[in-house]
Formats: structure tokens, C-alpha cells, sequence
């Protein structure tokens, strides 16, 4: 059965630019909602129990339509909350250091031109969805994918995510999403997605549930 994983930190720990009410429905409501509803599809069904999250998402095509649609959803934001939650940290402006913002400056010309264009990735998700940094064939790639998918499910290896449902923000910046994406900034985990890159740069799955 999966699990809800534990949070290494407060709900008020990323204050102010994400708020603690936020936090508490985002992993009490909807992550822990994730993980119920994916262990009930995994009662009915306990071949799936012997499977790894990671292969489940990256082999959604092999199941009949009622357990795709299950595993898509739940299994999929089961993953990228569990993704999410070691990212975030105040990092007080810290930057991306070593072989990650080499590739981060050989291919946006800087980080700050890197973080407008995954701004205006995350800007140009329509209803809910995550934008991610992914690496591929030597460059990092940003896009985004709908509702709870994620590269993972394309076999595509993220080392950075954001999440830009509503539930992720709307409780503090209501609307403005442009400024949630500012801020999100402020609260990356660099050393753990410096840590993701270089995993994936050896080939090696960034998270395994």
C-alpha cells in the first residue's frame, strides 16, 4: 500500500510566500486524497501492489481504461506531491550552483532568462497542471503537462517541478498565479534539485515510491 509521506518540516516553514493553510489542505486534503483513492484501486486490484509507482505511470497503456484512468490521476499526483513537498525550502535568493547552472546558462543564457520562459510555461497551463525542468539529449527542457501527469509518464526524467493547480496558491495570491510563480523562486530546495539533476544526468530515476 502507499503512503502518505511525512513532511520534514512545519506548515509555516515556507512563510511568507507559501502560506500554512495552504500547506495543511494541499498535503492533508489533496496529496493524502491522492494516496486514499490510488490504495483503493490497488485493494481491487493486488497484482498492482508488486509494481513500483514509477512503472505503474510509465506503463499506463497496459491497463483496461477503469485502472488507467485511477492510477493516471491518483498515482500521478501521488508522485508529484511526494516530487513536490523535498523541493520547497527558503533559500533566502539562493542560486543553483555547479554542473546544473552550467546547462542552466549554456542553454537560457542565464538563469533569469530560464526563469521567465518557465514562468511563462507555468503561466500558459490552462486550469490545473505542473511545468517541469527536464534533461534530455544534453539540454534541459521546460514544458508543462495537464492535471496530474508528468514526464515520468512520458519517460522523460524531471529533476524540477511546479505545481500550478489552483489548490497550490489560491488561498494567499487568489488569481495571481504570475505571482505564486515569482515567489515559488524563493523557496526552492537547491540542493535537492541539484542533487535530482545529477542523478538524472547518470540516468538514474530522480525519485522511486
Amino acid at each position: 500500500m502507499f503512503k502518505l509521506p511525512k513532511m520534514s518540516y512545519g506548515y509555516e516553514t515556507l512563510e511568507p510566500y507559501i502560506d500554512a493553510r495552504t500547506m495543511d489542505v494541499h498535503y492533508n486534503g489533496h496529496h493524502a486524497g491522492y494516496v486514499k483513492n490510488l490504495n483503493a484501486v490497488v485493494e481491487r486490484y493486488p497484482e498492482l501492489a508488486e509494481k513500483s509507482l514509477v512503472w505503474l505511470l510509465q506503463n499506463l497503456n497496459q491497463f483496461s481504461e477503469d485502472i488507467r484512468v485511477v492510477v493516471q490521476n491518483n498515482g500521478g499526483g501521488h508522485y508529484n506531491h511526494t516530487f513536490w513537498w523535498p523541493q520547497l525550502k527558503k533559500n533566502d535568493g539562493a542560486l543553483p550552483r555547479g554542473l546544473l547552472m552550467e546547462y542552466i546558462e549554456r542553454g537560457y543564457h542565464g538563469f533569469e532568462n530560464f526563469k521567465q520562459i518557465f514562468k511563462q510555461v507555468a503561466l500558459s497551463r490552462f486550469g490545473g497542471g505542473w511545468a517541469w525542468a527536464i534533461y534530455e539529449q544534453g539540454k534541459i527542457i521546460i514544458y508543462s503537462t495537464p492535471n496530474q501527469d508528468n514526464p515520468i509518464m512520458k519517460g522523460h526524467l524531471p529533476f524540477l517541478g511546479l505545481d500550478v493547480w489552483e489548490h497550490a496558491y489560491y488561498l494567499k495570491y487568489q488569481n495571481r498565479r504570475d505571482l505564486y510563480i515569482d515567489n515559488f523562486w524563493n523557496v526552492v530546495n537547491w540542493d535537492t534539485v541539484e542533487s535530482r539533476f545529477l542523478r538524472v544526468l547518470e540516468g538514474k530515476q530522480p525519485l522511486e515510491i
